[in-house]
């Protein structure tokens, strides 16, 4: 009974010591944790949102190389991860590797505000003619530098920063691990009021007042944030390093089941090489049930072949097989969203931004609205629909997982359906007042564009904060820093496709003379027919999804010893007698 006080999943402090539940973790970790991921999203949005316009007024991008240029960043930044997750899980654990690479971020940040802010890196001036003096390749260099370090940065924050968040919750305390359901709703919540600030405040500043106080305040704010970070040490719970590489078990299974693919496979799970349960139980690691997926990779845990894997082990490459196929679903879905930091943000530069006598909206503050929805959507979500769908389906979350991500989906699809039309609209008031120019404004609200950013907002409560969920939550056991990035590496990729279509169909449409469609001089280009695409492109995405989500087997650990239909084929363990017990001894 002495040790009742400490957590049931063996998390331990900074020194390795075990730690009390009631004086760690939860919610009062998970605050210092909040408030840096608002800083840093105002610190990366305050770069992204205006970053296409700082690019073609500025360093005097075209409108193909800059919209490539920013996707090409912003993939960097999303795909990173992947080696900052690898670190992590495998070497450094998340809290260090997280420290480490906050601080390249910040370097990162402090050299772009020193681009844009000192004339040795970023001088201004006019020609006798009255043109821009162009940009030397000293100057541009020094700026993509900046850019590419806190890339570099990121990649070592965005996978450790919220798993590790998660991590302060005890999957093993049926009160925690209820508290934990609401986690990422609230963590995405603090990141788009951290987009909030930088698309409602920072893009303003950027073009009205300066460059360099633009990216000056999302610094300081940044640096700010992580000495909160640190107040926060003595609160954090650590997970215990319980394998020597996750991703060296998956690749052993892998090379097991090839060496016996000879080898029959019964439907029969007794076949199967497993250990007893007691070892699970006394290095504090978790059983995985036998599923029907992926049979191929049985044949490693056949009992007849020589040093079988055993059932969990095969369970947890199908895992992540299994999340391999979901996240090759929301590729197209991310190159969706490429096109709110890029095309979305052009296209408004071509319409009426005047509020009032004078005052000029800039194009990227569009996107707070798309925050603005998903703050008053998240409430609404976690608080009503989540309660009123538990009631309906049994389900602790409301929907399944999958559930929530084919809603995010077919949300994506609504909204190029809308932006086709609201761009149909604009090259109709084009037509009709005879406006050609590249420079020439359309007599037609920003505001038009209001319904597509909306819908985007409303659509990530199901799609981004969906995937972050999901992604975590099936991720096998020491895997959650490298799982968590099939959601970032799913945006970096996104860009990067997003860049490469943008340069494709440009070159396609442009040979033999035709008409671009996304031309320097959106005006005079067909803005439309590449949105019809994406429709298109989205649609046969979401029938795809829907088949592999039918197909998939969600994670199904053995709890407590109970029989297999004990386990959670909902995403979330219930609670036994035995569960319930321990919860009222340690209420009470």
């Amino acid at each position: 009974m002495e040790n009742r006080g400490y957590t049931k999943d063996g998390s331990v402090d900074l020194r390795g010591r075990r730690v009390v539940a009631a004086e760690t973790g939860r919610w009062k970790a998970c605050g210092f944790l909040v408030g840096y991921e608002a800083f840093e999203r105002m610190a990366f949005y305050g770069v992204a949102a205006n970053l296409v316009v700082y690019l073609t007024t500025e360093l005097h991008e075209d409108t193909v190389s800059s919209v490539r240029n920013v996707n090409n960043w912003s993939g960097s930044v999303w795909m990173t991860p992947i080696i900052g997750a690898f670190i992590a899980d495998t070497y450094l654990g998340r809290f260090w590797t997280f420290t480490i690479s906050s601080l390249i971020y910040v370097m990162g940040m402090v050299l772009l505000t020193a681009a844009v802010s000192f004339k040795p890196f970023h001088p201004k001036c006019t020609a006798s003619n009255g043109s821009l003096c162009p940009t030397s390749s000293k100057e541009i260099a020094f700026f993509y530098l900046s850019l590419y370090i806190m890339a570099i940065g990121a990649g070592g924050t965005k996978p450790n920063i919220s798993t590790f968040g998660a991590d302060q919750f005890d999957d093993f305390d049926p009160y925690e691990r209820k508290l934990k359901t609401s986690f990422f709703n609230w963590w995405m919540f603090s990141s788009f009021t951290g987009g909030l600030m930088a698309t409602l405040g920072l893009v303003y500043v950027q073009e009205n007042v300066g460059w360099g106080l633009g990216y000056g305040i999302p610094t300081a704010g940044l640096i700010l944030s992580l000495l909160l970070f640190y107040i926060g040490t003595p609160f954090y719970r650590h997970k215990v390093k319980k394998a020597e590489s996750p991703m060296k078990e998956i690749c052993n299974v892998i090379k097991t089941a090839l060496e016996n693919r000879q080898y029959e496979v019964s439907d029969d799970s007794k076949l199967l090489y497993e250990v007893e349960q007691q070892q699970y139980l006394r290095t504090a690691k978790r059983q995985l049930h036998h599923s029907s997926s992926f049979k191929f990779l049985d044949k490693a845990a056949l009992k007849e072949s020589t040093n079988p894997c055993t059932v969990t082990e095969v369970e947890t490459t199908k895992l992540f097989f299994g999340m391999f196929l979901v996240w090759l679903t929301t590729l197209v879905p991310t190159t969706i969203f490429a096109q709110v930091n890029t095309l979305f943000v052009k296209q408004g530069t071509t319409l009426s931004r005047t509020l009032g006598h004078s005052f000029q909206i800039p194009a990227a503050s569009l996107g707070s609205f798309i925050t603005i929805s998903m703050l008053l959507a998240v409430p609404i979500y976690d608080k009503y629909f989540v309660p009123f769908m538990r009631r309906r389906t049994g389900n602790p979350r409301g929907i399944t997982l999958l559930q929530r991500l084919g809603i995010g989906f077919c949300s994506i699809i609504l909204v190029m359906v809308v932006a086709y039309f609201v761009e149909r609209k604009r090259m109709d008031a084009i037509a009709r007042y005879g406006i050609h120019g590249a420079k020439q404004t359309v007599p037609m609200s920003i505001f038009w564009l209001l319904p597509q950013y909306v819908l985007l907002g409303v659509g990530d409560v199901f799609t981004a904060i969906g995937l972050l969920e999901f992604f975590y939550d099936q991720s096998p056991e020491g895997m959650q820093s490298l799982g968590t990035t099939f959601f970032t590496s799913g945006i970096g990729i996104g860009n990067f496709m997003n860049s490469l279509l943008v340069t494709s169909v440009d070159k396609i449409t442009r040979s033999g003379g035709g008409k671009s469609w996304i031309g320097d001089n959106l005006n005079d280009s067909h803005l439309d027919y590449y949105y019809a695409f994406l429709i298109v492109l989205s649609s046969v995405n979401w029938v795809v999804f829907v088949w592999i989500a039918k197909r998939y087997a969600y994670k199904n650990e053995v709890v407590d010893g109970a029989s297999e239909n004990r386990a959670v084929q909902m995403e979330e363990k219930s609670m036994d007698a035995h569960q319930i017990d321990n919860y009222l001894e340690e209420k009470l």
